[in-house]
């Protein structure tokens, strides 16, 4: 069932990859970057290695690394295609590469990076309990998550079934993200609105 879910989430996206980056997605995403960059403190001078899941096209990268010249990143996803508009759009070689895979299943090491974030793509993942034990093991000891998403609408729940989206999609409270981040050995140190329903969860190793 898990492998149904993610490849009709990967056809989707697939379809959606040539026209991700209009106007209206463009502009929802550069206001929550823009916030989300706000409450990161990354070193300037020391290398640092993050990890994007869910990349998409690759643009919270592509900003990251302008404001970090030392930051070394990885933005992995599921789509093919919207990993080739991530790689055309790559200003930022070799310092960004962008890799195919699932979150469930990362194709990196223990203690691999510093700071991991995952924007509007948590919601889609089926299997949220693997997905939080996978980043526990690639981040180093003291590293951060910041998990950008969605809270639940009033009187949904956690899932909704959105038609075009390849399947159903989850919304999780603050209390519901701090279990999960628990269950992995990741301690929530804080929330933060960033736009609407669209919340901010900080979580250290």
């Amino acid at each position: 069932m898990t492998a149904d879910v993610l490849a009709a989430k990967t056809r989707v996206f697939d379809r959606w990859a040539p026209n991700y980056d209009g106007l209206l997605t463009t502009v929802f995403y550069q206001a929550i970057h823009q916030r989300l960059l706000s409450y990161i403190n990354l070193p300037r001078e020391l290398p640092t290695a993050v990890l994007d899941i869910g990349c998409g096209t690759g643009k919270l990268l592509n900003r990251m690394a302008s404001q970090y010249p030392q930051l070394q990143g990885i933005g992995l996803d599921l789509s093919p295609k919207m990993l080739r508009q991530a790689r055309q759009g790559n200003c930022h070689r070799p310092r960004l590469i962008f890799v195919q895979g699932a979150s469930e299943t990362m194709p990196f090491a223990d203690n691999q990076f510093q700071a991991a974030f995952s924007t509007i793509s948590f919601l889609h993942y089926p299997n949220p309990k693997l997905v939080f034990m996978e980043i526990s093991r690639v981040l180093k000891p003291d590293g951060q998550f910041h998990l950008v998403d969605y809270t639940p609408l009033v009187g949904l729940g956690t899932q909704q079934n959105i038609v075009g989206l390849g399947g159903p999609m989850y919304f999780y409270s603050p209390q519901q993200r701090e279990i999960l981040g628990a269950s992995a050995g990741l301690r929530c140190h804080a929330h933060y609105s960033l736009l609407g329903p669209v919340l901010l969860s900080i979580f250290k190793a």
